[in-house]
C-alpha cells in the first residue's frame, strides 16, 4: 500500500483520449456514448478543454418538469454539446499523486478526470479503472518484495 502513496497520474493515465466538439449534436453525442460505453468526454475547442460532457448531462436534456416546457424531440437532438456540457470541471496534472485523484473521485463521485498540462492542453485522462490497476500493481509488487 505504501507504494501507492508515491504513484502519479502520468504512470497510469490514458494518453489517447476520445473527445467531442462543442458543436457536436446531442444526437451524435448519444451515438458516441452508445458506441464507446464511456461515461464522459472532454469537450475540445481549438485545442483547449472547454468543458466535460457526461451521460448525466446528456440525460438531463430530457428531464421535464412542470416549470419546463417540453420541446420537440428533434429540437433537443439538434442542440449542441456546448449547451449541456459542464464548463467548470475538476481536472488533474501529470504529476498529481494518485491518492489526490482518488480523493477527488470519491468526494465528487467522478468516474474520470481529464489531465491537463500547464497550458491547459489535454494530455490524458484517468479513470477509476486506472486507479484500481495502480492499486493492484502496487499490492502485487509489495507482495513480491520488489
Amino acid at each position: 500500500m505504501y507504494r501507492f502513496l508515491e504513484q502519479v497520474v502520468s504512470d497510469y493515465m490514458t494518453r489517447d483520449v476520445s473527445t467531442v466538439s462543442p458543436t457536436m449534436s446531442i444526437r451524435e453525442l448519444g451515438q458516441r456514448f452508445k458506441e464507446t460505453d464511456f461515461n464522459s468526454f472532454p469537450v475540445l475547442d481549438n485545442g483547449q478543454v472547454a468543458g466535460v460532457v457526461s451521460k448525466f448531462d446528456y440525460l438531463a436534456c430530457f428531464e421535464f418538469t412542470p416549470a419546463r416546457m417540453v420541446p420537440r424531440y428533434d429540437d433537443l437532438m439538434r442542440r449542441a454539446v456546448a449547451s449541456v456540457m459542464t464548463r467548470e470541471f475538476i481536472y488533474a496534472g501529470r504529476d498529481t499523486k494518485l491518492t489526490r485523484v482518488l480523493q477527488l473521485m470519491i468526494e465528487h463521485r467522478l468516474r474520470s478526470l481529464p489531465i491537463l498540462d500547464a497550458d491547459s492542453r489535454l494530455v490524458g485522462i484517468i479513470a477509476r479503472e486506472d486507479i484500481i490497476r495502480a492499486l493492484e500493481n502496487c499490492a502485487q509488487r509489495e507482495a513480491e518484495g520488489t
